[in-house]
């Protein structure tokens, strides 16, 4: 049943404006704004959520590693490896360029060196190990558009070059040193230094690339590292007399758009593991009440407004002047660890989960969902805000039997793996709310 509120005040404030205000396509002036107008306050209307699935998000050019696995209690487990193709700015060692200077260098050591960018999820108390491999495949894209996916892998040795493991401290300190395989970075001294490799070609036909592979023996988080200022060091020295001067070539990722992160999901006995092809959904009356959202494996929530131009009907002449949809986050489903997003992405979509733009505002203005961190002792509070008015006004008039769709994702859906639980309109604690407020004239 509707609840007809008589907004005397909300009129009167209207009209002190002299202004129009911007309903969708429809503009209200100031003269139907008249105190004997009805605006009512409609919060009935059908809001159905579901969860779908994009068969593939672009993780190349993100300019972040992201390496690492976790266990999710609701998702399954998360993992993600990285791939990229390191170069060197030069490929000759510290000497005038005579061969009998370059005897007297000897090999030292080779290490990775992974610079934090700050970016984590999941439990960074515990141990994480991370293991280097070669690639035995060149980093080069099955498609036409020179972009890797999410679910793109390259094939690698089975080798370690290199291991760690570590209890990793993103927002204490600057970067991780991975020791790589002597054998290894002898073999690419001797290369550099007998000048068998001398440029980029070579150098790449030599190492293709490497990938970083999380251990599957712990899972615990998740961590971004910085592709721009992450390298491989190879250390070497000269004698001279009796003294060792120390030198070291780096290797770095100069083409971010051949770094990638190939970020996986094991939906294997969670609510998810019935999660249909990208064209489709799966209802959240399948599946607890609740809809679902994680960036990095494309998982995420649609809204739909099944009856939305049933309200064309309250009156002859009227219009959408605002609405509001609240989600919530279902209680226990946000911890420290997998904290709430202080945003969400809203994007229009059709009946087949394609994705026409962002949501936009009667200004043109890419439209958010931003998160109440206002909470009470039962986290009432707790929710993402999204104004639809100008969305919901183009619905209810839309003269065709095509309806959109809200699709909903989280902020760095390329390059994170943050996630989110929402309840649906017959969730018991955290139901999703509609409140249209509809003007007759």
């Amino acid at each position: 049943m509707h609840k007809f509120l008589l907004m005397f005040f909300f009129a009167i404030t209207l009209l002190s404006c002299g202004t129009d205000t911007d309903a969708g396509e429809f503009v209200v002036g100031s003269d139907y704004l008249a105190v004997n107008n009805k605006v009512i306050m409609i919060d009935t209307v059908s809001v159905e959520m579901s969860t779908i699935n994009f068969d593939s998000l672009v993780t190349s050019g993100q300019s972040r590693i992201l390496v690492g696995n976790y266990d999710d209690p609701i998702f399954g487990k998360v993992k993600s490896n990285s791939y990229f193709q390191v170069s060197g700015a030069i490929y000759s060692l510290n000497s005038s360029g005579s061969d009998t200077e370059a005897t007297n260098f000897v090999f030292d050591s080779i290490a990775m060196i992974l610079k934090y960018d700050k970016y984590y999820f999941g439990d960074t108390t515990k141990v994480q190990t991370l293991d280097i491999h070669r690639l035995i495949q060149k980093v080069k894209p099955n498609t036409d558009n020179d972009s890797f996916y999410n679910n793109s892998a390259l094939a690698y040795n089975s080798e370690s070059l290199g291991t760690i493991s570590y209890k990793p401290r993103p927002l204490e300190k600057d970067s991780i040193v991975i020791k790589m395989s002597d054998t290894f970075g002898s073999e690419l001294f001797q290369k550099i230094k007998k000048r068998e490799v001398t440029g980029f070609d070579n150098f790449t036909e030599y190492l293709k690339g490497l990938v970083i592979v999380p251990s599957t023996s712990n899972s615990s988080s998740v961590i971004g590292f910085h592709a721009a200022t992450s390298k491989v060091r190879l250390y070497y020295s000269k004698y001279q007399a009796d003294t060792e001067i120390s030198y070291f070539v780096d290797f770095t990722i100069l083409d971010i758009s051949k770094q990638f992160n190939s970020i996986s999901l094991d939906k294997t006995g969670t609510l998810l593991s019935s999660l249909p092809v990208s064209s489709k959904a799966l209802s959240s009356s399948l599946i607890n009440k609740q809809g679902f959202i994680q960036s990095g494996t494309g998982v995420a929530c649609r809204i739909d407004f099944p009856n939305i131009k049933q309200l064309k009907y309250i009156s002859e002449n009227g219009a959408i002047v605002n609405a509001e949809l609240v989600l919530k986050a279902v209680n226990n489903t946000y911890t420290k660890q997998y904290p709430l997003a202080d945003s969400l992405a809203v994007y229009v979509g059709d009946n087949l989960n394609r994705i026409s733009g962002s949501l936009q505002n009667a200004a043109g203005t890419a439209v958010f969902g931003i998160l109440n961190k206002k909470s009470d002792e039962f986290n009432e509070n707790v929710g993402y805000t999204i104004p639809v008015g100008n969305f919901l006004q183009k619905e209810m008039l839309k003269q065709s039997d095509s309806r959109s769709s809200l699709i909903l994702t989280l902020p760095g859906i390329n390059k994170t793996v943050n996630r989110i639980v929402l309840g649906d309109q017959k969730n018991l604690n955290n139901k999703i709310q509609l409140k249209i407020y509809y003007i007759s004239y």
